[in-house]
C-alpha cells in the first residue's frame, strides 16, 4: 500500500487497482502513493518522492557472558534503495525496537556453609565458614568466576557469655621433706575465681601454674657408727662368741638420730665395728673329740671330683658337742680323680659320643675345665644346657616391687622398705620369680636371661633374670631387687657385664661380691627398672 498526502494533511488509501492505474497518469502535483479513495483539491503533482522505511542492522551478542542482558540493534531511516535519510522522514512509521532483552548461561554464584561454633567459650572469639564460588550442573569453581567484591565474609566476630577471671593461688611452702642434705618440697596450688572460690583446675592456663614441687636442701649429713651391748657369751663354758648391733646412723643435727640399713654403710667412716667377738667363761667339765666317718665315693666318674666323709664332735659318752677344738677340726672333704674324661664340650656332644638321651647332669668341657652342666631336651636333635644354681632359689630371684607413693617424690624411710608406707599396692607390671637353673650358650658364655623353663613366680608377672625394678619414687628410691649367686657353678659373671636402665627416674644401684660369683641390686623409678645391657648381656666366665 501507499500513502497519499493530500493538501490538507489527508489521507487515503487504494487498492493495489487503483494504485497501479494511479501509477500510469501524469506525475503532476503532491505525490500520490496508491491508496483508497480520492485526494481532495489536487492542483499539481510535484515530483515523486521515493517510498521510506526503517531499516535494522544485525543484533548484537548478548551483554551478558551469563545470566539476563540485553541485545541492541540500529535502526536507520532509509529510501527503497537503501539510501539513508534523515529519521524525522520517517516519523510517520513506527519506529521498530532498538534492544530486547536476552539470557545466556547460568552464571556463577557465592555458597556458604553455616557458621562454626565460637573459637572461645566465653568472651570474644570468632567463627568462621567456608565460602565457595559455585557454578549450576559444574559445581566448585575458582573465585575469580565469582568476583572478589561481591565475596561473602568467612569470619565474623563472636560473644557467648562473660568470661569469669580465674588465678593460680598457691600456697606457703611446707618444710623440706629432708633434715639434711638434698630433698624436696611441696606447696598446694590451687585454681581460684572471683572471690577466691576453688575451682576445677582446667579452668586457669596451664602454663602459668606455679611450681608445686621445689628442691630443697638442709645442713651437710653426717654419718657415725652407732653400736649395741654385747650380748651374752654363745656358751657356758669353753670358747664362744658375743655379738652386738651396729648400725650406720644419719646426725644431721643435735636432734634425733635416724638409723640407715647396711645400703648406707659407705657413709661411714672406716673401720668398721666388729659384730662379734670371742669369749671364754671357763673350761668344759667334758672331754670332747673329733670323730670321722669313712670317705665316700668319688663325685666324678672321670676327672676331677671330691669324696666327702663325717667329721662330729662327740663326748666320751658319743654325744654331740660343741667343745672341740676348731683348729684341729679334720677336713670332711678332700679332691678326687678316677680317671681323665672325654672331653664333651656340648649336650649335643653327649648324644653323639655317648648315645645318651636322658635329661640330666653332664661333665662338660667349658673353655679349659669340666664343669657339670644340665642337659635338658635330650630326647630332640637340639637340647640346651643349663647350670644348676648350687646355692638355691633364695639367693637367685628378680623383683619388680609393687608399691607405690602416693607422693612419687619422696623417698621415705631413707630407702627403707616399709608395709606401712603411704603407698598402693598396685603397680600393673609387679611380680616376683625364683630360678632354680638358667640356660646358658655354651660357646658365647651368655646367660639366656628370658628363660624361665626352672623358673617359679610364686606372685604377680614373671621377671626375667638379672632384673628389677618399682614404679614407687622419682627421687632415687629404689626397691626393686635382683640377685645372683654362682658359688658352686664354676662360673662368676663377667667384669664386661653392665647393666642399664630402662624408663623414668630410674636409679640403679649393683654391688658385686671380690670374686663375681654374687651380685645384688636394687633398681626402680618412676615407673622403671634395670636389665643387662642388651649389647653384651649377662656374660659369664669360667672361674
Amino acid at each position: 500500500m501507499f500513502v497519499c498526502h493530500c493538501p490538507h494533511g489527508q489521507a487515503k488509501r487504494r487498492s493495489p487497482q487503483e494504485a497501479s492505474s494511479f501509477e500510469a497518469e501524469p506525475k503532476q502535483g503532491p505525490l500520490l502513493f496508491p491508496f483508497t479513495g480520492v485526494c481532495l483539491s489536487v492542483p499539481s503533482l510535484p515530483e515523486i518522492v521515493p517510498s521510506r522505511l526503517f531499516r535494522s542492522s544485525l543484533e548484537y551478542t548478548c551483554s551478558v557472558s551469563c545470566g539476563r542482558g540485553t541485545k541492541q540493534r540500529q535502526i536507520a531511516c532509509v529510501y527503497q534503495n537503501q539510501t539513508q535519510i534523515e529519521e524525522e522522514h520517517c516519523s510517520h512509521l513506527a519506529r521498530p525496537r532498538t534492544q530486547k532483552a536476552c539470557r545466556a548461561q547460568g552464571c556463577p554464584r557465592w555458597k556458604v556453609n553455616r557458621w562454626s561454633m565460637c573459637s572461645v567459650s566465653c568472651g570474644v572469639g570468632v567463627q568462621t565458614r567456608e565460602v565457595f564460588c559455585r557454578l549450576k550442573a559444574t559445581g566448585r569453581v575458582t573465585e575469580e568466576f565469582c568476583g572478589a567484591h561481591s565475596r561473602p565474609a568467612s569470619t565474623q566476630p563472636c560473644q557467648t557469655t562473660e568470661c569469669h577471671q580465674h588465678i593460680w593461688a598457691a600456697a606457703e611452702w611446707q618444710d623440706c621433706n629432708a633434715t639434711c642434705g638434698n630433698g624436696m618440697r611441696t606447696r598446694k596450688v590451687l585454681c581460684m575465681r572471683a572471690g577466691l572460690t576453688p575451682v576445677q583446675d582446667d579452668a586457669c592456663d596451664p602454663s602459668s601454674r606455679p611450681a608445686p614441687h621445689q628442691p630443697c636442701s638442709g645442713s651437710p649429713c653426717r654419718y657415725m657408727w652407732t653400736t649395741g651391748e654385747w650380748s651374752q657369751c654363745s656358751a657356758t663354758c669353753g670358747v664362744s662368741y658375743q655379738q652386738r648391733i651396729v648400725s650406720c646412723s644419719l646426725t644431721p643435727s643435735s636432734q634425733n638420730r635416724h638409723s640407715y640399713d647396711g645400703l648406707s654403710r659407705p657413709h661411714c667412716p672406716e673401720p668398721h665395728p666388729s659384730g662379734s667377738r670371742q669369749c671364754f667363761l671357763n673350761d668344759c667339765p667334758q672331754v670332747a673329740h673329733w670323730k670321722i666317718g669313712s670317705w665316700s665315693k668319688c663325685s666324678q666318674t672321670c676327672g676331677a671330683g671330691v669324696i666327702e666323709r663325717r667329721v662330729q664332735c662327740l663326748t666320751s659318752k658319743g654325744q654331740p658337742s660343741k667343745h672341740c677344738s676348731p683348729a684341729q677340726r679334720p677336713e670332711s672333704r678332700a679332691a678326687c680323680q678316677e680317671r681323665e674324661c672325654q672331653a664333651l664340650t656340648s649336650c649335643r656332644d653327649v648324644q653323639a659320643k655317648q648315645g645318651l638321651r636322658l635329661d640330666g647332669e653332664y661333665y662338660l668341657k667349658v673353655m679349659s675345665r669340666i664343669l657339670q652342666i644340665y642337659c635338658a631336651e635330650m630326647q630332640t636333635d637340639f637340647p640346651k644346657e643349663y647350670v644348676t644354681l648350687r646355692s638355691g632359689h633364695s639367693d637367685n630371684y628378680s623383683e619388680v616391687y609393687g608399691y607405690r607413693l602416693l607422693n612419687p617424690f619422696e623417698c621415705p624411710f631413707n630407702g627403707s622398705r616399709r608395709q606401712d608406707c603411704d603407698c598402693r599396692n598396685d603397680y600393673s607390671a609387679a611380680g616376683y620369680t625364683l630360678f632354680q637353673k638358667i640356660r646358658v650358650d655354651i660357646r658365647s658364655l651368655r646367660i639366656m636371661t628370658t628363660d624361665l623353663r626352672f623358673a617359679q613366680t610364686p606372685l604377680g608377672h614373671p621377671v626375667p633374670f638379672a632384673t628389677a625394678g618399682d614404679c614407687y619414687s622419682a627421687t632415687k628410691c629404689p626397691q626393686g631387687q635382683f640377685s645372683i649367686n654362682l658359688t658352686g657353678t664354676g662360673f662368676r659373671v663377667a667384669e664386661a657385664t653392665k647393666w642399664t636402665s630402662q624408663g623414668n627416674y630410674v636409679s640403679v644401684k649393683v654391688h658385686r661380691s671380690e670374686d663375681g660369683a654374687r651380685i645384688y641390686g636394687r633398681c626402680g623409678g618412676f615407673c622403671g627398672k634395670c636389665i643387662p645391657q642388651p649389647h653384651n648381656g649377662l656374660l659369664v666366665q669360667v672361674q
